[in-house]
């Protein structure tokens, strides 16, 4: 059965909608006491355009049932949610899409499992990275990690702001937007600009934020600026 390529999906899907401007990737353990759902609904007020649930040390049912009142909690709005790795979960919950990473199941083969609708994000952190990606499986590659971060100890030695651009030149001559994630804050957002990036990542600045509907407002104003 053929890789089902993302441009043959039908208008109005979750593809048409992404907007991975401002990204936020879920962390339970930062959210603390107010929550993961509360914390996606105050980062999306203040302006984050796409929502990762990732909750690496839940059990099944546990992100199954987290992934379903984040899902709620966006009904009304345009913003997409995807889930990290548990493609499963993604399909059960009604999620709008997956994130895999380099040790994750096959982007081909999960593109074949769920269909022509479903967004699909991919990790890499090389060029070479890129060019093993199979391009007419992914609607968009996440980059990184820029910068160390603590969220991600085990993750690649950090490109910096040189390095991504590399990464997201490479991508382009295949078509494969990218978003940057590791260690982006408010402070060094501004380095990201001007790289050829569709939008930044960013967990710990709006999880761990007091006021994540701030956080998030401010990160995408700089982003923007």
């Amino acid at each position: 059965m053929p890789v089902v390529p993302a441009a043959g999906r039908a208008p109005g899907s979750a593809r048409e909608r992404f907007d991975p401007s401002l990204y936020l990737v879920t962390d339970t353990a930062l959210c603390g006491e107010r929550g993961v759902v509360d914390t996606v609904r105050a980062a999306v007020a203040g302006g984050v355009t796409a929502v990762q649930v990732r909750a690496k040390d839940a059990a099944d049912r546990e992100l199954l049932e987290l992934v379903r009142r984040v899902r709620d909690a966006l009904a009304g709005t345009d913003v997409v949610l995807l889930v990290d790795d548990a493609v499963d979960v993604a399909l059960l919950a009604g999620a709008d899409g997956v994130h895999l990473g380099q040790s994750d199941l096959p982007a081909e083969e999960v593109r074949r499992l769920v269909g022509p609708d479903l967004l699909l994000g991919l990790s890499v952190s090389d060029v070479a990275g890129v060019r093993a990606a199979p391009a007419g499986a992914l609607d968009y590659l996440g980059v990184g990690p820029v910068w160390a971060t603590p969220t991600k100890p085990l993750a690649a030695p950090p490109l910096g702001p040189d390095g991504v651009r590399e990464v997201v030149a490479a991508a382009a001559e295949r078509a494969l937007p990218c978003v940057a994630i590791g260690g982006v804050h408010g402070h060094n957002v501004g380095q990201l600009r001007g790289l050829g990036l569709a939008g930044t990542c960013t967990v710990s600045e709006v999880c761990a934020a007091d006021d994540p509907a701030a956080a998030a407002a401010g990160l995408l104003a700089r982003w923007r600026a």
